[in-house]
């Protein structure tokens, strides 16, 4: 049987990596009972994985691993294996939901976009920012997306060199909210196999777009949804 659980990853939990996250929910799929089917080979390894990885230091409210277990139907109902889980989550990590997994590809390469929201606090460049554009949200959506390029510098895989690209085609929809102690950004970006924008290029041409002297650190990042090719039941 093929399943899908949707989650919650929020809290100080944010500060654990993805694969030490994939080591919880393994131990909880053990601890409960549930057997998972493995693959075949010289290294087998269990049939589990997340539509995307989050990155450190990121919230989400929409989350999701899909696994298949060596169980039958008749062994244990969705619901079931959903209620026995949650026993065993941490606080953070919080399970909304399961279904039948009825996509025919995995959840990674059936991911399209993702949205994420990006709350950046001001300091005294922000309290300059906001004089000069006295809190007109829309003024700062123009001078950003208006560029026919948004050009940074990406890692690349197999160049030890970052490279210069341009993220512009890669932003779907946003959306930029004033507030008196900073600016909120809703993104839509590409997520996924076929094409991908990490919300941190997003965040470091915002800064050097308006002048924004602001520590990293203090951005937060929550992602709030991830479209799918397929639709889950």
């Amino acid at each position: 049987m093929k399943y899908v659980i949707r989650f919650q990853k929020t809290g100080v939990i944010c500060y654990t990596s993805h694969l030490d996250i994939m080591k919880v929910f393994k131990r909880s799929f053990k601890r409960s009972g549930i057997r998972l089917a493995y693959s075949q080979g010289f290294n087998p390894h269990p049939k589990m994985g997340f539509a995307q990885p989050l990155s450190l230091g990121y919230e989400s409210l929409d989350e999701y691993i899909e696994f298949e277990t060596a169980d039958t139907e008749s062994d244990r109902t969705a619901q079931e294996i959903l209620e026995k889980m949650r026993e065993l989550m941490p606080e953070g990590l919080e399970l909304l939901s399961i279904c039948e997994a009825t996509h025919s590809k995995t959840l990674a390469a059936n991911t399209v976009s993702a949205e994420y929201r990006i709350e950046i606090p001001f300091n005294a460049s922000g309290a300059q920012l906001w004089a000069t554009v006295p809190m007109d949200a829309s003024v700062l959506w123009h001078e950003y997306m208006d560029q026919d390029q948004i050009l940074t510098l990406k890692k690349q895989k197999k160049k030890k060199e970052p490279v210069l690209v341009d993220i512009r085609p890669k932003i779907r929809e946003m959306v930029f909210y004033p507030s008196e102690d900073g600016l909120r950004i809703d993104a839509t970006l590409d997520s996924g196999s076929d094409s991908n924008l990490s919300p941190e290029l997003v965040i470091t041409t915002v800064l050097e777009k308006f002048g924004l002297d602001i520590p990293r650190s203090e951005v937060r990042v929550t992602r709030t949804k991830i479209h799918f090719k397929e639709h889950l039941t």
